[in-house]
């Protein structure tokens, strides 16, 4: 008689752990799950094509008033999948001796990792995949949607008064969908009181979430994404946000091989020598802002998302960007940074705000060849220059 062996029934364990993984990422993460998700994505890279230029109507002037013309355009915003991995060792005699399901405990665990890596990333910018769009606090603050709390806060108006939190976004059409914030902007809540001293914020024990800002769930994140030295607390529309999960997301349980440090190469693990085994989870994933043009917001220049800053603002650095035809500036064309966007000025210059780490700078021009540059902001201000070819 023969028995089932581990290899014979690997294909089991794959099959539930990614199951798993798949289920459980999006519940671990706060953005995955206040975000729209897109269909999964078949390559490396996605293509959401979106609204760059309105149509304008004219008043036509007198019965034979020549009427005018215009145009609608579109722009191309792209989802990169960025890889996320991990390998988690386990002896066989653990596996053997343990009372309950070690791969089913793990799982969770890895679910978890990955979440709070996309939410950092995301959120923060840390550890940000060089191909993927800049963070949700940088788009926030180029908008000017970053808010002061001064020497005495008043919490109450920064999120909910004319130019709090709120207004920030709705000025350029969006409406809070969520809030994310530290787990200490609890106690700042639960201080803010009317003149009669009851509690503006009240929990609901009925509610999915215990708190809301204007009708808006609000979550407190506790798988260690949230930055408090960077912000207090985060709203925006949400629903503006798309990301896709690549379809190759791989689960395997390795039997053989070796598991080198990365930095040394050295050996840490034979696998097949120490009788061990390796859960390993490969995520793939990207996400975009498209921030298409509305109305209010013809040259999408705006964000639908705002953030409060600490009492100490974290520290940027400056980036200068310079376009020009060769010889003279051009106004008002378009530069983006990492899918953040400004316009230049009449001396042809845009400036950006942004934490230390890899950007990739595109201007573009209507009648000119767009140009792009990389650049790396270190710990002191940095300049950049492209200059842009007319089209023949």
């Amino acid at each position: 008689m023969t028995m089932i062996s581990r290899q014979a029934a690997e294909a089991l364990f794959q099959e539930q752990v990614v199951s798993t993984v798949l289920q459980d990422t999006p519940k671990s993460s706060v953005f995955m799950s206040l975000a729209r998700r897109l269909p999964n994505m078949t390559g490396r890279q996605a293509r959401v094509p979106v609204l760059d230029m309105l149509p304008m109507a004219y008043w036509v002037n007198g019965d034979t008033g020549f009427k005018q013309v215009s145009r609608q355009g579109w722009d191309n915003v792209y989802l990169t999948a960025a890889e996320l991995a991990v390998i988690v060792p386990i002896p066989e005699a653990v596996l053997d001796d343990a009372s309950v399901d070690l791969i089913g405990e793990v799982t969770p665990r890895v679910a978890e990792a990955i979440g709070q890596r996309v939410d950092a990333a995301i959120l923060f910018g840390v550890n940000r995949p060089a191909e993927w769009s800049a963070d949700l606090i940088t788009h926030a603050r180029q908008a000017g949607n970053a808010v002061s709390p001064g020497e005495s806060p008043d919490y109450y108006d920064l999120i909910m008064g004319e130019n709090g939190l709120l207004a920030r976004i709705e000025r350029f059409g969006y409406m809070s969908t969520g809030a994310v914030a530290s787990m200490g902007m609890r106690a700042k809540l639960r201080g803010i009181k009317t003149s009669d001293g009851a509690p503006i914020f009240k929990t609901d024990m009925q509610g999915s979430t215990q708190y809301a800002l204007d009708g808006a769930p609000m979550y407190f994140p506790t798988n260690g994404c949230f930055d408090p030295s960077v912000a207090q607390l985060i709203v925006g529309d949400f629903s503006q946000a798309v990301y896709a999960i690549r379809q190759d997301i791989t689960v395997k349980i390795l039997d053989q091989g070796v598991i080198q440090d990365p930095s040394t190469r050295d050996i840490v693990y034979n696998l097949a020598q120490q009788d061990m085994v390796a859960l390993r989870v490969v995520f793939r994933m990207g996400w975009a802002l498209p921030n298409p043009a509305t109305r209010m917001d013809g040259e999408r220049l705006g964000c639908p998302f705002a953030y409060l800053e600490p009492a100490t603002p974290a520290t940027t650095q400056k980036l200068t960007v310079t376009v020009n035809d060769g010889s003279s500036p051009l106004e008002n064309a378009t530069v983006e940074v990492n899918g953040v966007r400004a316009k230049t000025s009449a001396s042809g210059v845009a400036e950006f705000f942004l934490f230390p780490g890899a950007y990739r700078v595109q201007a573009k021009m209507e009648g000119y060849h767009p140009a792009t540059a990389s650049v790396t902001i270190s710990n002191a201000a940095t300049s950049a220059t492209l200059s842009l070819a007319a089209q023949e």
